[in-house]
């Protein structure tokens, strides 16, 4: 049988589907592992009978861990599959959670945050990359940013099922049943995840240890990996800034909500990123030519509210602050279009490192937000009352983040179009584009 015929009967099917949903359901388990001391703030600092401060630490310290690991969670990805990396970060969080759950002790809990960031980092890449090995390509941007959404329902079992749990039955019970959650999402990706289908060889990587930083050097350099990183990182780091850390003070301590206006406010953080993100997959896969342009439209929703919140006198009005969560929930799925780069320019043997250096922008980014954000409070409000005046001079270190992140995407897509114009394939320019009426392919 002949690699069409194949590719035919067995792409997109109903074991596709299969395979798929098992992988969403192992990343949405990451997703609850990961927000987990988040929204257990005040229960870890009565725990360890530390500040909030070093509390907050592990979440910067899991962040610092998940970017820094997707580049080797990448390798692993691409010499052994899908199945084994989400099994691993699986068995990895389940032991992360386990260890939580029996400690009181600072530091084994800093110990575990980094074993659930290393189980968390593997999952997401591997997830993503079973997607244009088991679905035709027309269906690849869409199922994509809808892997990335349905995840975040992890977010909503650790605001909702793990405080209920937390509250009445306590600490231990709380993070050891994520823990058996954790576990149960691995099995289920050991038996069901395959990663590609029946009848069609996995690209894999055969290189040797010695070869490995020429090969990731060559990956690194390309244009295609470049612009992924940086749209990941300007698209993404607002969102992942405000929704682990600084999102929910801001709105109570900054703005002066009450607990329930700022809850339903990141709820809608979640559910225009549910709405946005087939949009921005459907515009991706018809305007393939045009994504670079469709996430600096979306850079601007981002910039425009978060500029108008900085320069606001007084409170701000619910409407703009409706506005600048929509912008930044907008922007994980405008985000997502960074994987797709990659999928179309490079081998697809280096999909799973590719994609781990471009999910490493976004979350470099938020590191680098949350931790500057941080600075500027301390420095405002040394003694912990945080004010508007105070977060409002913090959020605004994200404007030149924002800049910087543009400035690199348009860099690296001229190099991108330039390496594209070398091999036969031109993006025409607007004026061509106006004039010829072009729009289904550019």
């Amino acid at each position: 049988m002949g690699a069409r015929a194949v590719d035919a009967k067995h792409l997109g099917g109903t074991r596709a589907y299969v395979v798929w949903i098992a992988a969403v359901l192992a990343y949405s388990v990451a997703v609850l592992q990961r927000t987990t001391m988040g929204v257990s703030g005040l229960e870890a600092t009565e725990r360890f009978g530390t500040s909030a401060t070093i509390v907050s630490t592990f979440v910067v310290l899991q962040l610092l861990v998940y970017a820094l690991a997707q580049v080797p969670a990448g390798l692993l990805l691409d010499r052994y599959g899908s199945r084994v990396t989400l099994t691993g970060g699986a068995v990895l969080m389940t032991v992360g959670q386990l260890l939580i759950s029996q400690t009181d002790l600072v530091w084994v809990a800093i110990v575990a945050r980094v074993v659930v960031g290393a189980g968390d980092a593997l999952t997401f890449s591997s997830a993503v990359r079973l997607v244009p090995a088991w679905f035709p390509a027309a269906r690849v941007p869409v199922l994509t940013q809808l892997t990335g959404i349905l995840g975040q329902v992890g977010q909503i079992a650790s605001a909702v099922p793990f405080v209920a749990i937390l509250s009445v039955s306590g600490w231990s019970t709380a993070f050891a049943t994520t823990a058996g959650v954790s576990a149960c999402a691995g099995l289920l990706a050991l038996l069901v995840v395959r990663a590609s289908p029946p009848g069609i060889p996995r690209p894999r990587s055969q290189q040797n240890l010695a070869r490995i930083p020429l090969v990731l050097g060559r990956i690194i350099r390309h244009p295609a990996t470049q612009l992924g990183f940086f749209t990941h990182f300007t698209a993404g780091f607002t969102g992942i800034s405000f929704s682990m850390m600084w999102g929910y003070p801001y709105l109570t301590a900054g703005e002066g909500l009450s607990r329930p206006a700022a809850s339903a406010i990141m709820t809608f953080l979640v559910v225009v990123g549910i709405v946005g993100g087939p949009a921005i997959g459907a515009l991706t896969t018809r305007h393939p030519l045009r994504r670079s342009t469709l996430v600096l439209l979306i850079l601007a929703t981002i910039a425009a509210p978060l500029i108008a919140i900085v320069l606001w006198p007084g409170p701000a009005p619910i409407w703009l602050l409706l506005f600048l969560v929509a912008g930044f929930s907008i922007g994980g799925p405008a985000s997502s279009v960074g994987f797709d780069f990659p999928r179309t320019d490079l081998a697809k043997h280096r999909l799973g490192t590719a994609t781990g250096m471009v999910i490493m922008g976004g979350f470099l980014g938020g590191l680098i937000s949350i931790l500057l954000i941080g600075m500027v409070l301390d420095l405002l409000r040394p003694d912990g009352n945080y004010d508007l005046v105070a977060f409002r001079a913090a959020f605004a270190v994200q404007i030149p983040l924002l800049a910087i992140g543009t400035v690199g995407m348009l860099v690296t897509r001229r190099r991108l179009r330039r390496r594209m114009a070398a091999t036969g394939q031109h993006v025409p320019p607007w004026r061509d584009v106006w004039r010829n009426g072009r729009w289904r392919r550019i």
